[in-house]
């Protein structure tokens, strides 16, 4: 159902003076640099982001997206460092942008990178093939106990979040088995409607084509509580007709990924304040709940103390899980 024009009007007026109230204003076009591939989660977080600061006109300046997502998404973060103090480029990433120094020797660390805000969270599901014989997460579990190393779970780059879920669901419940790292999430999942791995953990969003097409099915979501209502997305189901992981029998009762956003090191205080203003005004429209409801994402916005202190507790958790898997980098 269309707004009416006053209506519009109102919105656009209210988010458009947020970004004026500023010293700082981006000097040239801005670059949304994605650390991951075209047509994965982060790709479509920044594009999205893109598209309604473009359609409020929360920024004069005009906003150029750059995949950079060699090195499981290190090449992003990377370019921070290189163009340290530049204020007129944002990175979008997930928690990878603090884990991955833990796992592998970086030519960055996150004293490089500003964080400015975390606007949605994934959930995480475990899906196969449409056709496939395991009706169950536990079925899985077994299947890799009896065969160790032989049942391929994709995901999305290595020693990242994919992996680390992947990780945790062998320490809990004894399976082995054997990953298989892509470079994002939308490769993730053609690779399993095609039939090439057995299984993948991909977010609703890098799925829900091949699910709508029923070339894959979702087993259960690694959640506390069943997803939100949907509309019918295949077969007559929806999100929240999906178990929890731990109801399904994993031992895993939440686990979640923070879709985020940064700025290189030793920006000006102004400009962090003026991309944290237009990031809030952002989840604050219609088309940003729209976003986070059709990728059935939880639409919390942080930033500033509330999430630098959800960075530390993400960062403590995981890397108990890199110790355990002897991940840790000396």
């Amino acid at each position: 159902m269309k707004k009416p024009f006053s209506v519009v009007c109102t919105i656009l007026a209210a988010l458009t003076a947020a970004s004026q109230a500023f010293a700082f204003e981006p000097n040239r076009p801005v670059e949304f640099v994605v650390a991951s591939g075209a047509g994965g989660g982060t790709d479509n977080f920044a594009r999205t982001i893109q598209s309604i600061i473009t359609k409020y006109k929360l920024m004069d300046q005009s906003m150029v997206v750059l995949n950079k997502g060699g090195g499981s998404g290190a090449e992003a973060f990377l370019y921070a460092r290189q163009n340290k103090g530049d204020a007129n480029k944002l990175y979008f990433g997930t928690n990878n942008a603090y884990l991955l120094p833990h796992v592998a020797k970086m030519a960055y660390s996150t004293k490089d990178l500003t964080p400015v805000a975390a606007l949605a969270f994934d959930e995480f599901l475990i899906w196969v093939k449409s056709d496939s014989s395991y009706a169950k997460p536990t079925d899985l579990v077994d299947a890799a106990k009896a065969k160790p190393g032989t049942v391929a779970f994709a995901g999305s780059q290595s020693k990242d979040t994919d992996e680390t879920l992947v990780a945790l669901i062998e320490q809990q419940t004894g399976a082995s088995f054997k990953y298989v790292p892509f470079n994002g999430g939308g490769e993730v999942g053609v690779q399993l409607a095609g039939g090439h791995v057995t299984a993948n953990v991909n977010n609703p969003n890098e799925n829900i084509g091949q699910w709508q097409a029923g070339a894959v099915k979702p087993l259960c979501v690694f959640s506390s509580k069943k997803m939100a209502k949907s509309e019918p997305i295949h077969d007559g189901k929806g999100w929240q007709d999906i178990p929890t992981c731990i109801e399904a029998g994993i031992p895993i009762e939440s686990y979640k990924m923070p879709r985020t956003v940064w700025t290189a090191a030793d920006i000006p205080d102004d400009a962090l304040a003026y991309y944290t203003e237009v990031l809030r005004k952002v989840s604050e429209t219609p088309e940003w709940k729209e976003y986070v409801g059709k990728t059935s994402q939880t639409g919390d916005f942080l930033t500033g103390k509330a999430f630098g202190e959800f960075i530390a507790t993400s960062e403590t958790n995981a890397v108990k899980v890199f110790k355990a898997e002897g991940w840790l980098v000396q």
